[in-house]
């Protein structure tokens, strides 16, 4: 299947390379030439913008963008692929973007006869490059069996999530669970060890009782706890707080839209702007346990 492609960043170039691997044919556009210059030599052809993508033919477009900005200006621009995709080309946005801009995008989309998806993902670069990734799908049943196979070259876990902007709003829930756990886990264990607990042993009583979760047992904040995660590497890699700062924001900006309280979402919001604000927002979102720590 020819399929184009639009955003080689930290997630789109590995999802990209997955796509190659299963045997389709790729036209790439970043605009960063570098990104594309990787990709045209694994075998995909370059194309000189988006407008480019939409016109050379392509069954599929999928796009992995920064920000709901992006998303509107490749898809509504002047020069962006609704004014130049031919009918019947399936799109397929993996960005994270607040749920009411998808659905604008996807509405419109629709109406000019182009069926679409919201498919942000889970599973960071390291799940991105495996081909593990977990799809969250928003849009039609029908669409969504027509994309399957295509999303099932990049990830193991593909998830349709109901109508158009469904994935979205599942991928934001989750992440803002994501956000309020982790300050949970960063407040407890860096409570736990000024009281002179040792950082493991609490770990380990936690994660065998009421209090387990995943911010505590598989990506344990505290330096020492376990190997091969951020916390064990001064806090490289992984998932940037700032990302995390930007993924609270579509949440509680959501929730403001729907009139729906979310205090917790909202408190790590501020918590994490804190962070980023101090400098810090490159680092894992881990390391908000800094916050908390006397010596830190």
């Amino acid at each position: 299947m020819h399929i184009g492609f639009l955003g080689l960043g930290n997630m789109g170039a590995p999802m990209a390379r997955n796509l190659l691997k299963a045997g389709h044919s790729l036209t790439v556009f970043d605009p960063f030439t570098q990104a594309v210059a990787a990709l045209v030599e694994a075998g995909a052809s370059a194309a000189a913008s988006p407008t480019a993508v939409a016109k050379a033919g392509v069954e599929v477009i999928v796009t992995m963008l920064p920000t709901a900005a992006h998303v509107k200006q490749v898809y509504l621009g002047k020069d962006g692929l609704l004014a130049h995709v031919g009918q019947g080309v399936l799109l397929i946005d993996s960005s994270t973007i607040d749920p009411l801009s998808a659905r604008e995008v996807a509405t419109l989309a629709t109406a000019q006869g182009n069926p679409m998806l919201d498919a942000p993902v889970s599973g960071g670069t390291g799940g991105a490059a495996a081909g593990t990734l977990t799809f969250m799908v928003g849009g039609s049943v029908s669409v969504f069996d027509q994309a399957l196979p295509i999303l099932s070259a990049m990830g193991k876990n593909v998830v349709h999530c109901g109508s158009a902007g469904n994935g979205q709003v599942a991928k934001i829930a989750n992440n803002m669970l994501l956000g309020i756990s982790m300050v949970g886990v960063a407040e407890a264990m860096a409570l736990g060890v000024a009281l002179g607990m040792d950082a493991k042993v609490l770990a380990g009583i936690i994660n065998t009782s009421s209090g387990r979760c995943w911010s505590s047992e598989v990506y344990n904040p505290f330096p020492g706890v376990l190997d091969n995660v951020p916390a064990a590497r001064g806090y490289s890699g992984g998932f940037g707080s700032d990302l995390m700062l930007k993924d609270l924001g579509l949440a509680t900006d959501a929730a403001r839209h729907a009139r729906q309280p979310v205090p917790l979402g909202a408190t790590a919001q501020q918590l994490y702007q804190t962070f980023s604000l101090q400098g810090h927002g490159g680092l894992d979102f881990s390391a908000i346990i800094n916050l908390f720590r006397r010596e830190a």
